[in-house]
């Protein structure tokens, strides 16, 4: 389950911050803190066409591509709602 959770909160900061700065070297920041925090857990994909990639080359098993690409969305989902709140504007 931690694996997942790191997964939907990995892809929440990423789209944050791409959502809120549109800036490539704060979205490069914030995906090299994600993958150095979250690698370790959960292989840090925060995309589901890296999921499928790691699933190619067997990093991780036939039975998390689907709940990974699933907290991604949900995660990706969350961030865009989030950034739209924080900054009150429409996006």
């Amino acid at each position: 389950m931690n694996k997942y959770l790191v997964e939907f909160m990995g892809t929440l900061l990423l789209s944050f911050v791409i959502f809120s700065t549109n800036n490539y070297l704060a979205i490069g920041a914030a995906l090299a803190v994600g993958v150095y925090l979250g690698g370790p857990i959960s292989s840090a994909a925060y995309n589901p066409a890296i999921a499928i990639s790691l699933l190619s080359a067997g990093k991780i098993g036939q039975n998390d591509l689907i709940p990974y690409i699933l907290a991604e969305i949900a995660g990706g989902l969350a961030g865009f709602e989030l950034a739209k709140r924080v900054l009150n504007r429409k996006i």
